[in-house]
């Protein structure tokens, strides 16, 4: 039951009609619990909120089905607005994003244009910039993008799925530049031809990857709601000497609030993943579909008076 919930939520996560319909209606049924708002000044808000607390943030402007330059260039111009209200505020955050919104699928100019654009502008501000990883079908283009994008600039980074099988070689490929990498499980539906169909195999090669990643010395960022995955990655800090600042626990918006106080008051650094725009119906319908939890607190907000 638990996996035809899941695809049943990342199928309509895909649907246009219904994309268009929650832009018209704004923030309903639950989203406002992972989204921080539709607007720049209600996502500051709630970042000032969060760094009041102690954590980190990374924002996300939401972006669907971006199918043309005009789109493409207008959430590049969104990402920049965010990327100047964290400099000019002087908030303790990132900016991530995802290609696809730049115009990944409409031509490598277009996409490369708008992200050197935004690194350009997050140079100038002091803001780092992650680039969020996609389905498989995107996944090597996106790398070598990445892998160009790296050898211009220091302030980004990217995201690796521990539930891709190709992701162990990934790991190696990207060593030479020294990344900045977040990792995580994986959200996407993929094939059993090209990812690990069984949790427990997902497991073991997130655990993998992470300890990958340390002992190469370069900054890993764990994103994971796991209890499991973050004990894992408490022990294996402590067992191999790696120094606090050179790893972070990252999770998201409106999940698991009090674990993140909880890291941070154990001293590690914890970083929060926070998206806005109006743009959020897809983002919403994913978080549905990771947790049955998620899809029960969003039916006793609908149905309470």
């Amino acid at each position: 039951m638990e996996q035809l919930m899941r695809d049943f939520f990342l199928f309509l996560s895909k649907n246009k009609a219904l994309t268009k319909l929650a832009k018209k209606y704004g923030l309903r049924f639950g989203a406002s619990r992972f989204v921080a708002g539709e607007t720049i000044d209600l996502a500051v808000k709630v970042i000032k909120d969060l760094n009041r607390k102690g954590l980190a943030v990374t924002i996300d402007y939401l972006g669907e089905f971006v199918d043309n330059e005009h789109e493409a260039n207008e959430m590049a111009d969104n990402s920049i607005i965010a990327i100047e209200a964290i400099g000019r505020e002087k908030l303790n955050s990132q900016l991530s994003l995802k290609m696809t919104s730049m115009g990944l699928d409409i031509s490598d100019e277009v996409v490369m244009r708008n992200m050197r654009r935004i690194l350009e502008a997050a140079k100038k501000n002091n803001v780092f910039v992650t680039i969020d990883m996609e389905d498989f079908s995107r996944c090597q283009k996106s790398i070598d993008i990445f892998k160009q994008l790296r050898s211009e600039y220091d302030n980004v980074g990217t995201v690796i799925q521990a539930y891709l099988y190709r992701t162990e070689q990934d790991m190696k490929d990207l060593n030479e530049y020294h990344p900045n990498l977040r990792l995580v499980k994986g959200a996407y539906k993929e094939s059993p031809e090209v990812a690990f169909p069984e949790k427990k195999d997902v497991d073991e090669n997130f655990k993998k990857i992470i300890a990958m990643h340390m002992l190469n010395g370069n900054y890993t960022a764990v994103a994971s709601h796991d209890e499991a995955m973050i004990e894992y990655t408490k022990q294996f800090v402590k067992e191999n000497n790696i120094p606090n600042d050179q790893f972070e626990f990252q999770m998201l918006y409106g999940i698991r609030t009090e674990r993140q106080l909880e890291l941070v008051k154990e001293g590690y650094k914890m970083r929060v993943y926070v998206p806005y725009g109006t743009d959020w119906y897809g983002y919403f319908m994913r978080r549905l579909a990771e947790r049955p939890a998620n899809v029960a607190f969003v039916l006793k907000g609908m149905f309470k008076k």
